[in-house]
């Protein structure tokens, strides 16, 4: 009787430690967009954030880029004259869901290499990717080939501070065309549609770098916990195994490897399957040197799920 008091004690410590970190990082999360916007704003220094920021910059300004680059070249002329593409930026950098999305793109992107440097994992030939490639079944080699084909376009087109329009999730693809439809549209309303409704039939986000990787890990089904090693499957399969095992958002699977988040990435891997002393060695992989509370090897995968769903909802978003 007094063992199982002690359990319960325990059990609800873990608990409220949990809700009070992961409630802390939400917070944080849902005030990314805003500061991030301020800083792009800005001309002043922003100490650790420049690297990320000129990052955050550069991609917003090869999306303004290429949507420029889709109309014929009258429209295009009247729209660069307009100074459009200032005004679209404008529009680009407003958009907190947008903005959060860059973000996670180019956190994914400093984390990889971080991951490169520390245990010399290859950002793009992991060696469970290598094994993929190899699979007898052709389905899964093939998908494998192509996700890493974008996993190199993806760590090049970060370090030129690029992103192709097809590489955005369909909703926010939607709602870059939409920025640019209100962006001077009276200049030339033909050329932008004409230009809006070919990106659309282009598009096919399961050929995304995304979607790919989704594919990829769906593929695997139960294997898929295989890929909940960075050291062995790199951290873009590993997002999205860990995203696909989880339901949650796999950008919120990427924010949860930033250090500042190490509770909520806990609660994950508990959730997909880990047990405390592997979770433990992935947080070293990534860099982390906090030490976890006594307690949480308690957590059983059944009520890591549940306390999931309270903490961010049905769909992984941020409550």
């Amino acid at each position: 009787m007094g063992k199982m008091a002690i359990d319960r004690s325990q059990s609800t410590l873990v608990d409220a430690i949990l809700q009070d970190e992961i409630a802390r990082g939400n917070r944080a999360l849902r005030s990314l967009a805003p500061v991030i916007a301020h800083l792009l704003d800005s001309d002043g220094p922003s100490l650790v954030s420049d690297a990320i920021v000129a990052r955050l910059r550069g991609m917003l300004r090869h999306i303004a880029d290429q949507l420029l680059a889709s109309l014929p070249l009258d429209a295009k002329n009247a729209l660069i004259q307009s100074q459009a593409q200032s005004k679209l930026i404008d529009h680009l950098r407003g958009d907190e869901s947008l903005v959060d999305h860059l973000y996670s793109v180019v956190l994914e992107g400093v984390l990889t290499k971080q991951v490169q440097q520390r245990v010399g994992v290859d950002p793009i030939l992991s060696p469970l990717m290598q094994e993929l490639i190899a699979s007898e079944r052709p389905e899964i080699a093939e998908v494998a080939m192509m996700a890493l084909a974008a996993q190199s376009r993806f760590c090049q087109g970060q370090e030129r501070m690029e992103l192709p329009l097809g590489e955005l999730p369909s909703q926010l693809l939607w709602r870059v065309l939409t920025h640019f439809e209100a962006t001077e549209l009276a200049l030339h309303p033909e050329g932008v549609a004409g230009a809006v409704q070919t990106i659309k039939r282009d598009f096919d986000e399961a050929q995304s770098r995304i979607g790919l990787f989704a594919r990829l890990a769906s593929s695997m089904q139960g294997g898929a916990i295989a890929a909940l090693d960075i050291g062995h499957a790199g951290l873009a399969l590993f997002a999205s195994a860990t995203a696909s095992l989880t339901r949650q958002e796999r950008e919120h699977v990427v924010f949860a490897c930033h250090e500042g988040q190490t509770f909520r990435l806990v609660l994950i891997l508990i959730a997909a399957g880990l047990n405390i002393n592997a979770i433990e060695g992935q947080l070293a992989l990534l860099g982390g040197t906090r030490a976890l509370p006594s307690g949480f090897e308690t957590i059983s995968q059944a009520h890591s799920q549940e306390l999931l769903r309270t903490l961010t909802g049905p769909e992984g978003e941020l409550s």
